[in-house]
């Protein structure tokens, strides 16, 4: 059987755009991501941001606010700039979070605090209010969980406690310090 160029024709046309397919294909696959999607620049901003959580009773029951707030489409990142969270949930001593700096979690459910972190805790049946200062903090708002695996130094009615690490539970009220625990007790003599 002889081959004509009638024939070999539409066979070396279609091995040519098959090759030219496998080419290209290969060419887009290699080729280097747009400048833009390479990029950590934020998608929106938002000045004096204030976010308001409503509880069954129709009050707040947390408050979150920044003097700015920015949203990163590559990642989905949000982050704070001096972020502050009020959580005043009934039955729960009211506690106030302020940093210099704090990003969100995707679901915004947890917030993490840094440098020059302060949380302050009010007074809750017949109990001093206290402060916290550390340089990180990690908020789990629905549960009402405070942690840090950083230095804390906690501050209240002539006491002071510092450690390495520390979980504090607002609905119970519990603190538990990790490491290094050191603290001074001033009993004032009446």
């Amino acid at each position: 059987m002889k081959l004509s160029s009638t024939r070999l024709f539409p066979l070396l046309l279609m091995l040519t755009l098959a090759l030219l397919t496998f080419w290209l294909e290969r060419l887009v696959r290699e080729a280097p991501q747009p400048q833009a999607q390479r990029r950590h620049d934020p998608d929106y901003a938002v000045e004096r941001f204030t976010l308001i959580e409503y509880g069954r009773e129709g009050a707040p029951a947390s408050t979150l606010s920044a003097a700015k707030m920015l949203h990163f489409p590559d990642d989905d990142s949000t982050e704070l700039l001096a972020p502050r969270a009020v959580q005043t949930k009934p039955d729960e001593p009211r506690l106030t979070l302020s940093a210099d700096r704090g990003t969100l979690s995707q679901d915004g459910d947890e917030i993490f605090l840094y440098d020059n972190v302060l949380m302050l805790r009010d007074g809750f049946a017949g109990q001093a209010g206290s402060q916290l200062r550390t340089s990180f903090l990690h908020l789990l708002s629905a549960r009402s969980l405070v942690r840090s695996d950083r230095e804390v130094q906690i501050a209240d009615q002539g006491r002071s406690i510092a450690a390495r690490g520390m979980e504090y539970d607002n609905r119970t009220r519990q603190l538990a310090l990790h490491a290094q625990v050191r603290g001074v007790y001033d009993q004032k003599l009446k």
